[in-house]
C-alpha cells in the first residue's frame, strides 16, 4: 500500500544563513535513503519545507514496505567453497549463513569465471523492508550528513543524555497517510503534533494526514512552511511596497542574499515601510545601505536614478492590523546605526588620506611579506611601470604612483574598520574630499575591481594600472612564499585575483598589448632579493593559464582547441581569444584534419631526431619534396604578412594551400634517408613546415 509521507523535525531557531541549505539537504537525504531501500521511485521529488523552527520533507507516494527482489550473490571461488568431493567447505557454509542462505543446495549454485578464477554464485531474494525500518535508517543517515555549520550540545530531559545537533530539537512528526511511523531521533519519538506560529497560530496542531501538513500549518498555524513559497511571497510584497512609495529595491541581484536571510527569519512574513531623517543622506549611500542591509536586515528604497531615499522596508514576522509599534520601533533602532555611520564619516574626513599612510606601517600584511606600508611601496613601483606600458603612458605619469600611495589608506579609517566591505569605496570619498585628482579618486575605488564574476572592470589608465598591480602583487607575493590555493581552499582569493587580471587583459582595449610575462617579471623585481621562490613568475604564469583554460572552456571552446592555443604558454592574453577563434574557423576547413595529423607526425619525427646538422635544401631530389619546398616558401611569405597584421584566421587559412603537397611528400618521400646530409635537408624542410603551421597555435593538438 502506498500513501503520502511526512517527516518533520521541530527545533529552536535555526541559523538563518544555513536554513535553505539545511532544508534541501534534509529533504534530499530522506528521498535518497528511501529510494535506496525501494520505498519510493528514484525519480520521486521530495517536497522540502523549512522555517526558522523546522525542517520537514513530504513525499506523495511511499510504500508501506519494499518489494522482495531477486538478486544474484557472489559467494567465493570454487576452489575455496567446495572440497574434492564437491561438498561445501566450512568457509562456504559460514558465507551462506552470513548471506541468509543457510541450507541452500550447492547443486543449485552457478559457476562462472570471475576475474582469474571460477566462482560460485547463488540466487537469492532480498526480504521486504518495512517502512519504519527504512525510514529510521534514512533519517539517521540524513541527520548525520546535514551540512551543519556548527554543532550544539545539549542535554535531554533525563538530565544525563547529551545530544549534538545544530539546535535543540523539540518534536518529531512522522506520518504515513493517517498513521504514525514509530521512529525516533535526537531523543524524540515520532508523533503527529506540529507547532504553529509562536503568536499568530495554534501552538499545537494535530495532523490527521501526512498530505494535510502544508494546509494545516498555513490555515491553523499561521506558517508558510515552504521556503520557496515564503521567499516568493516576501519578494512580491517588497515589490508592491516599493512601487507604493515610488521607489525600487536597487539593482537586480544586489539584495538576493538578504532576501534569503529574511526568508529564514520569519514564518508568516509581512512587509512594512519605515523612514529616517533626510539629514543622514549626506553620508555616502554605500555606508547607509550596508548598515541597513547587513545590521538591520532592512531593504532600502532607491529613486528612479538609483539614489538612496529616506525610506526602507521591514520584513516582519507579525501580521498586524496596526503595525505602528513595529514601524516606530524599527525606526528608533536604525537611527543610532545611521548616526554612527555619519559620525565615522565626518570624523574620518578630518584626517587626509595622505596623512594616514604612515599608519599602514603598523598593519601586518603577511608575516613573510611585511606590512601594508611595504606592500604600498611595491604597488607604487608596479603600478607606475604598468601605466608607462599603456597606450597613453606618458600622460599623467605621477597619477598611478599617487593612487597606489593612497589606495590602502582607508584601511585605518573608522568606517572601514566597522565595515571592511567598504574598502576602496570609502577611499574614493575621502580622496574626493581631499581634492585629489579625479583619475586618482577613481583608481582608489576601482583597484579592487572586478570583485566577483561579471563585475565591472576598472576604467582609465590609472585605474587599470593600479588594479593590475594590486592583483599581480598578491599573486606573486603569496605564490612566492608557498601560499598556493589547494583544492577548494583559497583564503587569499588568488583565483579571483587571477581571473580579474585575465579579464582586464582580455576585455580592456587599453590593456590589449600588455604582456603577462613582462608584468610578472616586473612584479617579482619589486620584492627584495631572496624573498620569493626562484620559480615564482613561472608558477604564477602556469596558475593563470589554468584559469584561462577554464575561462575558454566556459565559453564553449573545445578542449583540443584550447590546448592548441595554450600549448606554447602564451603571454599575450588578448591574442589568445583572437587565436582560438581563428583555430575554430580553421578546424571547419576540409584540409584541417589532414594538416593537423601531418603536423602531429612532423612533431614526432623531429622529436626523435636529436639534431640534424646544417641544412642544404639544394640536396632535395624528389619532385614531391621540391614542390613542397616551393609551395612552402610562397605560403610562408603570405602567412607571415597576415600574421604581422594579427590576422590569425587568414594565417591559418593560408595553410590550406599546402595540404596536397604535404600529403604527396609523406606518400613518396622517406624522411630518414641514409645520406645524413639529405636527411638533414628533409628534416629542415619539416621543421620549416612545422614552424609555419604552428605560428598561430599548435594545430597538432587538433588531431585526436
Amino acid at each position: 500500500m502506498s500513501a503520502p509521507l511526512l517527516v518533520e523535525l521541530i527545533c529552536e531557531e535555526l541559523p538563518p544563513k544555513a536554513l535553505a541549505r539545511l532544508g534541501a539537504a534534509f529533504a534530499n537525504g530522506l528521498r535518497d535513503g528511501l529510494a535506496k531501500r525501494g520505498l519510493i521511485d528514484p525519480k520521486e521529488e521530495a517536497l522540502a519545507f523549512s522555517t526558522p523552527r523546522r525542517l520537514a520533507a513530504g513525499f506523495r507516494q511511499v510504500r508501506a514496505a519494499s518489494e522482495p527482489k531477486a538478486i544474484e550473490v557472489k559467494l567465493m571461488p570454487v576452489s575455496i567453497g567446495l572440497d574434492a568431493a564437491g561438498k561445501p567447505t566450512p568457509a562456504l557454509l559460514k558465507k551462506l549463513e552470513a548471506a541468509g542462505l543457510a541450507g541452500a543446495d550447492p547443486a543449485t549454485f552457478k559457476r562462472r569465471v570471475d576475474g582469474k578464477a571460477e566462482a560460485l554464485f547463488a540466487d537469492a531474494t532480498t526480504p521486504a523492508i518495512p517502512l519504519v525500518e527504512a525510514l529510521q535508517a534514512a533519517l539517521d543517515e540524513t541527520l548525520a550528513a546535514l551540512p551543519i555549520p556548527k554543532l550544539m550540545s545539549y542535554q535531554l530531559a533525563d538530565g544525563t543524555t547529551t545530544v549534538h545537533f545544530v539546535r535543540p530539537a523539540r518534536a518529531l512528526v512522522a506520518l504515513h497517510g493517517e498513521n504514525i511511523v514509530p521512529i525516533s531521533a535526537l531523543g524524540l519519538k515520532a508523533g503527529r503534533e506540529t507547532h504553529g506560529h509562536r503568536f499568530l497560530g495554534a501552538a499545537r496542531i494535530a495532523l490527521k494526514r501526512a498530505d494535510d501538513y502544508e494546509r494545516a500549518l498555513g490555515e491553523e498555524g499561521g506558517v508558510i512552511a515552504s521556503f520557496a513559497r515564503r521567499r516568493a511571497a516576501i519578494a512580491q510584497q517588497l515589490d508592491a511596497a516599493a512601487k507604493t512609495h515610488a521607489g525600487s529595491l536597487g539593482a537586480a541581484g544586489s539584495y538576493d542574499a538578504l532576501l534569503d536571510e529574511v526568508t529564514a527569519l520569519v514564518e508568516m512574513p509581512t512587509v512594512y515601510a519605515g523612514t529616517f531623517a533626510d539629514a543622514f543622506l549626506e553620508v555616502p549611500q554605500e555606508c547607509l545601505i550596508l548598515t541597513m542591509r547587513q545590521n538591520q536586515k532592512y531593504f532600502p528604497l532607491f529613486d528612479a536614478a538609483g539614489k538612496l531615499t529616506h525610506r526602507f522596508l521591514i520584513v516582519s514576522n507579525m501580521k498586524l492590523a496596526d503595525p505602528t509599534n513595529i514601524v516606530q520601533g524599527n525606526e528608533r533602532v536604525v537611527r543610532p546605526r545611521l548616526a554612527d555611520a555619519r559620525f565615522f564619516f565626518e570624523t574620518d574626513k578630518k584626517t587626509k588620506l595622505a596623512d594616514r599612510v604612515a599608519q599602514l606601517g603598523a598593519i601586518v600584511y603577511h608575516n613573510k611579506l611585511g606590512t601594508q606600508a611595504e606592500r604600498v611601496e611595491r604597488l607604487r613601483r608596479l603600478a607606475s611601470r604598468i601605466q608607462v606600458m599603456l597606450p597613453r603612458g606618458s600622460v599623467g605619469m605621477p597619477y598611478a604612483d599617487r593612487a597606489a600611495l593612497l589606495a590602502k589608506a582607508d584601511l585605518v579609517t573608522l568606517m572601514v574598520g566597522e565595515f571592511p566591505e567598504l574598502q576602496g569605496i570609502m577611499g574614493k570619498y575621502y580622496a574626493e574630499a581631499d581634492g585629489e585628482e579625479p583619475s586618482v579618486v577613481r583608481a582608489i575605488e576601482q583597484h579592487y575591481w572586478p570583485r566577483f564574476a561579471g563585475d565591472e572592470l576598472p576604467t582609465g589608465d590609472v585605474s587599470i594600472a593600479l588594479a593590475l598591480a594590486d592583483k599581480l602583487e598578491s599573486l606573486i607575493g603569496l605564490f612566492g612564499i608557498g601560499q598556493v590555493p589547494t583544492g577548494d581552499k583559497d583564503p587569499f582569493g588568488l583565483r579571483r585575483a587571477a581571473l580579474g587580471v585575465l579579464r582586464i587583459l582580455s576585455e580592456k582595449a587599453e590593456a590589449r598589448e600588455l604582456d603577462l610575462g613582462v608584468l610578472l617579471r616586473e612584479g617579482v623585481e619589486g620584492f627584495p632579493a631572496g624573498k620569493l621562490g626562484a620559480e615564482t613568475a613561472a608558477s604564477v604564469h602556469a596558475f593563470m593559464l589554468d584559469r584561462l583554460r577554464s575561462m575558454l572552456r566556459d565559453k564553449g571552446y573545445d578542449a583540443n582547441e584550447v590546448e592548441a592555443v595554450l600549448a606554447d604558454n602564451p603571454t599575450q592574453v588578448k591574442q589568445v581569444w583572437d587565436r582560438i577563434e581563428a583555430v575554430k574557423a580553421f578546424r571547419a576547413l576540409p584540409e584541417a584534419s589532414a594538416l593537423a595529423a601531418a603536423n602531429k607526425r612532423i612533431q614526432n619525427i623531429l622529436r626523435k631526431s636529436e639534431g640534424y646538422g646544417a641544412v642544404d635544401f639544394a640536396l632535395l631530389q624528389l619532385p614531391e619534396e621540391k614542390r613542397l619546398r616551393e609551395t612552402l616558401t610562397s605560403v610562408t611569405t603570405h602567412a607571415n604578412d597576415l600574421f604581422a597584421k594579427n590576422d590569425f584566421r587568414g594565417t591559418l587559412t593560408a595553410l590550406a594551400a599546402i595540404r596536397a603537397d604535404v600529403d604527396a611528400f609523406f606518400d613518396k618521400v622517406l624522411v630518414n634517408a641514409e645520406d645524413p646530409k639529405l636527411r638533414a635537408a628533409r628534416l629542415g624542410l619539416l621543421s620549416d613546415l612545422g614552424g609555419v603551421m604552428n605560428k598561430v597555435a599548435d594545430i597538432s593538438k587538433l588531431s585526436s
